[in-house]
């Protein structure tokens, strides 16, 4: 990994590129940061890979006229970010450059990578979410991806100090069993309502009707209470649905350091 990242030389595009993730494998809030930056700005492009979606190449999943596509075609986290952010352009493609040339054509004014700290031949500003761990080893012996090299500038942020969550459930019932497919799905433990099960399927997990009845008939449940990275996927199945909203709230410093 270091020689692949001393090989590499930033290509500048001419535009504000804004990578924000992490080095450890696993979740770690990404989305709803770039979602808080994001809509800071009038015409942000957010670009990902599309990680699950059952395509390939690149596709614009929304641009100023709205959702161009279904979950299927630009997967859940992709998704997310065309459903919450109304002014923004949201692109899938493996390859990165390709999608910041085509974001540059759609005239957005800003351009957030969704985990792209390894793709060290763009040019732009890297924030890394710091994700506590007591293994510091790299894969395949411990959680991290790679290093932070010490040629490399980033920006280093805590949740907690340079920003919070605030968590609402909408459209609770009575009796909801949680159901999710994210990464490190305990992290949601502080945020959760009262449940009368919990159901963890693994990350990016593709949902059926069928075992999501029979998780409401088994546990008795009114509604399944799911996050927004599950609920995209599972809105039209006719399932009775809690949503645990998260958002982010960042701090000036930190908007101050991004701007």
């Amino acid at each position: 990994m270091y020689i692949r990242f001393s090989l590499k030389k930033a290509e500048d595009f001419g535009i504000k590129i804004i990578s924000v993730g992490n080095l450890t494998v696993g979740g770690s809030g990404k989305t709803p940061l770039v979602t808080a930056f994001a809509q800071k700005y009038q015409k942000p492009a957010i670009i990902l890979r599309g990680y699950g979606r059952k395509s390939t190449g690149m596709i614009v999943v929304k641009d100023e006229n709205g959702i161009l596509c279904d979950v299927e075609q630009s997967g859940d986290e992709a998704m997310i970010y065309a459903k919450k952010l109304p002014n923004a352009v949201v692109i899938v493609s493996e390859d990165r450059k390709t999608a910041i040339k085509k974001a540059k054509e759609m005239a957005c004014e800003i351009i957030f990578l969704d985990d792209a700290y390894s793709k060290h031949d763009i040019k732009k500003k890297d924030i890394l979410i710091d994700v506590k761990t007591q293994n510091n080893f790299c894969l395949p012996s411990g959680p991290y991806r790679e290093r932070l090299w010490s040629a490399k500038d980033a920006l280093i942020v805590e949740e907690e100090v340079d920003f919070s969550r605030s968590v609402k459930v909408v459209d609770a019932t009575q009796k909801m069993s949680l159901v999710t497919a994210i990464a490190r799905p305990q992290r949601l433990d502080k945020y959760l309502p009262a449940v009368v099960n919990k159901h963890y399927f693994e990350d990016h997990h593709a949902f059926t009707k069928e075992e999501l009845l029979k998780i409401l008939e088994s546990d008795g449940a009114t509604s399944l209470l799911v996050t927004f990275k599950d609920y995209v996927k599972i809105e039209n199945f006719g399932v009775p649905l809690s949503l645990l909203d998260l958002e982010v709230k960042i701090n000036e410093k930190l908007l101050d350091r991004v701007s």
